[in-house]
């Protein structure tokens, strides 16, 4: 592993205990000598741990659409590549990073963490996600994938394609023991009454 994308929030949420997780993530991320790649963002969870990076001699690569660089953009990063919309951003940080963190955050921080874990289990991709789930605050979440398993909706097996860890240096162990699960998205419909 070279590079971990981290998905986060643009606000920095309602506890310090998540700014200061954005912090240890930061550390723990230029201590082993991995890159960031993250939405190019100066503000909230993701401007934290983008200068945690750097403040640690670390490399940061930002990646933002036209229509929020003049905005929010944060102008001292290693490499940032403006792109045309959020589809290209989205798909330029999967290809980029060896593997997908998401800390705490909004519908953006959702729908780019799920986008990952479906090209995963569709195997478009071998990298390992990862939900950081500090002060619980994907407790809620990880309940609601567990009765997706229970309706059928989601194989087991594929919980394991997003480990989730309170501890980023956990975390990032998890992602170095990876092994995509051998079985395929779908099931039978044997058995079940339709």
């Amino acid at each position: 592993m070279k590079r971990i994308c981290v998905y986060c929030g643009s606000n920095a949420g309602g506890r310090e205990e998540y700014l200061a997780a954005a912090v240890k993530l930061g550390e723990a991320l230029a201590a082993q000598n991995l890159e960031l790649i993250y939405g190019g963002a100066s503000v909230g969870l993701m401007g934290a741990i983008a200068d945690t990076v750097l403040e640690h001699g670390g490399r940061v690569i930002g990646i933002i659409p036209h229509h929020l660089k003049n905005e929010v953009a944060h102008h001292h990063l290693s490499e940032l590549h403006v792109v045309d919309n959020m589809h290209q951003r989205k798909k330029m940080m999967l290809d980029l990073a060896d593997g997908m963190i998401a800390m705490p955050g909004g519908f953006g921080t959702l729908e780019e963490i799920f986008e990952a874990v479906t090209w995963g289990q569709l195997r478009l991709h071998v990298k390992p996600c990862g939900l950081l789930n500090i002060c619980g605050y994907y407790d809620s979440l990880i309940a609601f994938l567990k009765h997706a398993v229970a309706e059928k909706f989601i194989r087991a097996e594929h919980l394991a394609l997003l480990p989730v860890s309170q501890d980023p240096l956990a975390l990032l162990q998890s992602f170095r023991d990876f092994k995509p699960p051998a079985t395929g998205k779908w099931f039978s419909n044997a058995g079940m009454d339709l």
